[in-house]
Order: structure tokens, then C-alpha cells, then sequence
């Protein structure tokens, strides 16, 4: 049988969301995926090995990075072991760290695809904007200069549409297309001096959400005017970008199929 889960994490503690490979072999480095599959693994009894040390593999809707969380990251995976859903959730949230936990899990039909069947995805960036910490911040960024959200909305909405997001992509992205289409992209305040920008695409490249905010926090430091990002987005060239933001503000909110 074929499941389909949500996953939450706190991603400071890992390597990013997935395995990573050196040469075809597993780098020995935390990540989100791997902590999962051996927690998996214990509970279906699947037993690893040193032939077979991923016995039970998870394939995600797609890859976040080192720092960044999820709310609502989505997976499969296959097992012939006979699951009941509610009491598999229970006994794998108890044996993963508390920065990680599993949800709503079901089984899918077999041409289901966690990364190939998403139509769209939805980040949010969240930062202070305060000039002195607060011991409540944890680990959001702090811009301490004063932007203006009406000005930040204007930038943004040069993105909306089907674009080339060469300017926005780092150098390790590995699928060569860079076209996507963004659906919305908004920034607002919620409260006195948290702001969100929330981002919501048919894919992404590598960094692309943390560059796009920091060009847009390079504009509002450097006072240039919100066109600055369309000639940004037009040049296709990275090094016309700013620099790429941190990636604890970063949450990668939802999936959908």
C-alpha cells in the first residue's frame, strides 16, 4: 500500500528536509527525512541494515533547506505491512524528537506522487521589524530599519505571473527549468512588528523564496524604488539579487493536490 502523510518540523536541528548523497553514498548528517524513516522503520518493524540501511523510503513534495520549518510538508511511502492509521500516527510521533511529528495520514492511489502530483505550494517568510531583540523572538530574523508595506507590495507584485526566476535561483539548483508561476505574493503585519510575506507558487528553485525577500529587504534598506525588483526579475541574472535571507524566518505552510 501507497500512504500519504503531513509532516511539521522545526528545521534548525537538520541538514535540510532531505537525505543528502556524496558519490551514492549517505552523507551521516541529520535531516528530517532520514530521522523519519527510522522511526518508521521502527514501528513497521522493518529492519535496517548495512545492505539495506533505508528499508522503508519516503519521498517528499520537495526539498527545504538547513534552518527552514514546515507546517505542512507532505510525503509517501510504500509498505506491504498491514497499517491502522490512527494508532501508526500515535506510535511514530512518540518515537520521533519533539521537533518533528506526523499527521494525517491516508492511503493514496498508487499514481499518487508527493513531489509530482503537487499543483501548488505556499511559503511564508516571517521577521521582526524592531531595532532592539525581544527574548521572545526565538529565531526569527530582525531587520531594524523601518520599511514601508505599501512600498514591499508594490515590489511583490512585479512577481505575480509566469515568469523566468533565473535572478532568484542559487547555484544548486538541479532541475535546469526556471520558469514558474506565482499566484500571490503578500506582505503584511501581524501585530506591532512581526511581518509575513506569504508566497504561493507551482514550484520554486533552490533559495528562490529567501532571495526574493531579501531583494525585497535590500530595496526597502537601500530606499530604491519598487521597480527596482522587475528589473531584477528581467535581467536573469543572480548576481543583480540581493543577498539570501535567513532561512529561520522561512515555513513551508501547505501542499496542494
Amino acid at each position: 500500500m501507497k500512504y500519504a502523510l503531513k509532516v511539521r518540523y522545526i528545521g534548525k536541528n537538520y541538514h535540510g528536509s532531505q537525505i543528502q548523497f556524496e558519490n551514492g553514498v549517505e552523507i551521516e548528517k541529520p535531516t528530517v527525512q532520514g530521522t523519519l524513516e527510522k522511526a518508521i522503520c521502527t514501528v513497521t518493524g522493518d529492519r535496517i541494515t548495512e545492505t539495506n540501511k533505508r528499508p522503508i523510503k519516503t519521498v517528499f513534495s520537495g526539498r527545504t533547506d538547513r534552518g527552514v520549518n514546515s507546517k505542512g510538508q507532505v510525503f509517501h511511502f510504500r509498505t506491504d505491512k498491514h497499517i491502522v492509521a490512527s494508532k501508526f500516527v500515535y506510535s511514530v510521533n512518540e518515537i520521533l524528537p519533539p521537533d518533528i511529528s506526523i499527521r494525517d495520514m491516508e492511503a493514496v492511489d498508487e499514481r499518487f506522487h508527493a513531489q509530482k502530483s503537487a499543483l501548488r505550494r505556499y511559503y511564508r517568510y516571517e521577521f521582526v521589524n524592531r531595532k532592539n531583540k525581544d527574548a521572545f523572538d526565538g529565531d526569527l530574523p530582525r531587520v531594524k530599519y523601518e520599511i514601508n508595506l505599501d512600498r514591499m507590495q508594490k515590489s511583490l507584485n512585479y512577481l505575480i505571473g509566469e515568469h523566468d526566476f533565473s535572478s532568484f535561483k542559487s547555484s544548486g539548483t538541479l532541475n535546469p527549468s526556471t520558469v514558474c508561476i506565482i499566484e500571490k505574493a503578500e506582505c503584511k503585519q501581524l501585530g506591532d512588528d512581526r511581518v509575513v510575506i506569504d508566497i504561493v507558487g507551482n514550484r520554486f528553485l533552490y533559495n528562490m523564496v529567501r532571495t526574493i525577500v531579501g531583494t525585497l529587504l535590500e530595496i526597502e534598506g537601500h530606499n530604491l524604488p519598487p521597480e527596482h525588483m522587475k528589473e531584477v526579475l528581467e535581467a536573469k541574472d543572480r548576481r543583480k539579487a540581493g543577498q539570501t535571507a535567513s532561512p529561520y524566518g522561512l515555513t513551508l505552510m501547505k501542499v496542494d493536490y
